[in-house]
């Protein structure tokens, strides 16, 4: 009986891992893609270039 509910309890862990993995990796893709927004209005404003 209190092997069942260990390997309850350690499911219920896994998943909770899990769901936040995939929340962090959809967080991370979100800000890889503003990230590269950023960086094209930059280079189009012109403001990537070192003033001399």
């Amino acid at each position: 009986m209190q092997l069942g509910l260990d390997v309850d309890v350690q499911k219920l862990k896994t998943d909770k891992w899990r769901k936040g993995k995939n929340k962090t990796e959809e967080e991370l893709d979100s800000l890889k893609g503003d990230f590269k927004k950023l960086r094209k209005s930059i280079r189009t404003a012109g403001l990537g270039k070192m003033l001399e």
